[in-house]
């Protein structure tokens, strides 16, 4: 390399690390020692390696890039801002600032270029796993020998953070199981944390974890340039290893105070030190936000390179569409999400059936129609595969043997399993679903709530819904569940009631763009209830509907709930009948539905005039309020459950027909 190469790759990285500095100072918060210790190494991958094109951030075939240390944001801004994304430089003055498009951890949606939403540790780092495993799916799916449509690298900024996380540990084990190649990540091992070194509580050895995990490691001094150069180079070479490339840097790399030191970790250094490291970096110490001109033109060669890359592969489809018009159809049908417009010809009908079957079957039986319908969908189990009756037929596994395979072990990683989902999600040309027990959503919720936030549209598959799961006990059985996700933002939680109810969740959940579905299934069995025109399954759609309605124009009483009490409900409106008492029954699979509705359907559905109302749900009644009113009447469970036959479980907690009919009376006087 010649000196006035090196000279001019000491500016451009001396240019990232000044900008962050400065925006960090200026928003006076913020974590200004990773961007300034990893900038040589995001350099080297962002101007040397990463497939993208700044004017086209949405380019599918790009490479994907995870800044899992989503503390280090303005790593990723300048980086954004340099290379000629549309995120000019005031955003980077606007830093952490009321709507401005750097934010203190990076957003997707908000910022352009940025890929997934991170901050929360861990999350980026099995996100990108998920990626990776799209990407692998979609080459094996749709490239021919001729023309690689598929064909991208996912890399990915990882901290000690990160790889403290349980979470880093699960996608980990499951990266190197399935042989994904294409993955590459950058680990700052800086030896800091916010307590201080990390020698207070992460001394061991990671590269041999990483080795027992099936990855490919490297270990390199993270400020040499060429051999981080060398390192990318040699683990793209690598086809059946993931890579963790052990970068060893000095967290706040320039500072004359507080280089190496937690102090620079998660807060500004402060505007002398800030001085003093632009001395150190032989930069102007009085200006700010400074960017030489001769470092902004190298950065933004990527906008041509870019431009560059896009035009080739779009030359590359052209000609795969003109050879394979089927595949090339297909192909953009999946990348654009496009479904079916008759899922009425395809979805299965229930006959009515008294005994009928417990709602995680019926999914099972909606599952298999749907993807022979819907070819984009891919999913599996965190090994309950038999019992989240989750398994698509003649659709082979998902491995490393076999990456077309649409069913997916993933193995006891709950946590892993929800990110990887939404890696897939967002890379787009699948429509990923994870199944496991509606308790264990607890140690997915952190990946949830990044889907909720993002948009991403993610199904997760919940079954053993409530005490009804019986014998195997309180540990197994979710109460506060329902209420606490349905309290997340931009979720969309279906409950439904029958297995008709079951595939319109499903028609529900492929609809839903803007956030994470939940469809939250039974063990046990529940009916299938009689369908007229008047109380058409298609209702499920619209969250709260008219199951069975009352002799009168105004009923006495409305009876509701969601999933299995529902046919409790509709015993208890017999039973009532029978006492001169007229009741009508309100099935609500999805309030998040319910609410989108109109003022007049909601009206029709709920009259206000009506005020004598009774929810029933197995779980805890938090939220139902809001449906049967001030004066109405609640039935569930606001305790932990029991180890016992579940019908005696129902019994004992008063999730029975009786108990409505009970508590209807008593409204009424």
């Amino acid at each position: 390399m010649s000196s006035k190469q090196s000279s001019l790759d000491e500016l451009c990285v001396n240019t990232i690390r000044t900008l962050s500095i400065d925006a960090v100072q200026a928003a006076e918060s913020g974590h200004p020692g990773m961007p300034m210790g990893m900038a040589d190494a995001a350099y080297v991958l962002w101007t040397k390696f990463l497939k993208h094109d700044p004017a086209n951030p949405e380019w599918y075939d790009r490479d994907r890039f995870v800044l899992s240390a989503g503390h280090g944001s303005m790593l990723l801004y300048s980086l954004l801002h340099l290379t000629g994304y549309d995120l000019s430089l005031d955003e980077l003055k606007n830093f952490r600032q009321w709507g401005s498009l750097t934010p203190g951890h990076p957003e997707y949606g908000l910022t352009p270029g940025v890929e997934t939403t991170t901050g929360p540790l861990g999350q980026g780092f099995a996100t990108g796993v998920g990626m990776a495993m799209a990407e692998k799916h979609l080459s094996a799916k749709f490239n021919t020998d001729e023309h690689q449509v598929t064909d991208h690298y996912t890399y990915g900024i990882v901290s000690d953070g990160d790889l403290m996380e349980g979470i880093s540990q699960e996608a980990a084990s499951l990266a190197g199981h399935l042989k994904l190649g294409k993955l590459i990540y950058l680990y700052d091992d800086n030896e800091i944390s916010i307590d201080g070194s990390t020698d207070l509580a992460f001394t061991e050895d990671v590269q041999k974890r990483f080795e027992a995990a099936k990855w490919h490691t490297i270990k390199v001094d993270g400020h040499n340039r060429q051999e981080v150069e060398q390192a990318i180079e040699k683990a793209q070479t690598e086809n059946e290893r993931p890579s963790l490339i052990i970068c060893r840097t000095h967290i706040g790399f320039g500072s004359p105070n507080k280089q190496d030191s937690a102090d620079s970790h998660g807060a500004p250094l402060g505007e002398e030190e800030v001085k003093k490291t632009k001395e150190n970096l032989n930069w102007d110490s009085d200006a700010k936000f400074h960017i030489p001109d001769e470092a902004l033109t190298h950065f933004r060669t990527a906008i041509e390179k870019g431009a560059a890359s896009f035009q080739e592969w779009q030359e590359t489809f052209e000609q795969y569409q003109q050879d394979n018009p089927q595949k090339a159809e297909a192909f953009t049908n999946a990348i654009n999400r496009e479904l079916p417009n008759n899922f009425d010809d395809f979805l299965p009908v229930f006959e009515a059936d008294e005994k009928g079957m417990a709602t995680r079957k019926s999914s099972g039986k909606v599952l298999q129609s749907l993807t022979e319908n819907v070819p984009q969908i891919i999913g599996g189990s965190a090994d309950l595969t038999g019992s989240n009756k989750t398994w698509i037929d003649d659709a082979g596994i998902f491995s490393a043997s076999d990456y077309s395979g649409r069913n997916i072990h993933f193995g006891v990683r709950e946590h892993a399993m929800g990110a990887a989902l939404n890696g897939m999600s967002l890379h787009k040309g699948v429509i990923p679903y994870g199944g496991t027990f509606l308790i264990f959503s607890d140690y997915c919720r952190p990946a949830i709530r990044i889907a909720a936030l993002s948009h991403i549209p993610s199904i997760f598959v919940f079954t053993h819904d409530s005490i009804g799961l019986g014998e195997d006990g309180p540990t197994h059985q979710p109460v506060e569940h329902l209420a606490s996700l349905r309290a997340m933002p931009n979720t969309l939680v279906l409950r439904p009631a029958d297995a008709n109810e079951v595939a319109w969740c499903w028609k529900a959940a492929l609809d839903h763009e803007g956030g994470p579905s939940l469809i939250v299934l039974t063990r046990q069995n529940v009916p299938t209830f009689e369908r007229t025109e008047d109380n058409d399954a298609k209702n499920t759609t619209k969250g709260g509907y008219i199951l069975a309605d009352s002799e009168k124009d105004q009923p006495d009483v409305i009876l509701m709930g969601s999933g299995s009490e529902v046919y409790r409900a509709m015993e208890a409106k017999e039973k009532l009948a029978a006492k001169d008492v007229d009741a009508r029954v309100v099935s609500m699979p999805a309030w998040e539905l319910f609410r989108e509705q109109d003022q007049a359907y909601r009206q029709k559905v709920l009259p206000k005039e009506v005020t004598a109302r009774v929810s029933i749900e197995a779980a805890a009644t938090q939220g139902w309020r809001e449906w049967v009113g001030t004066e109405g009447a609640t039935i569930g469970v606001d305790r932990f459950g029991a180890s016992a036959p579940y019908e005696t479980i129902f019994q004992e907690y008063g999730i029975t027909s009786d108990r409505m009919v009970e508590e209807a009376l008593k409204l009424l006087g």
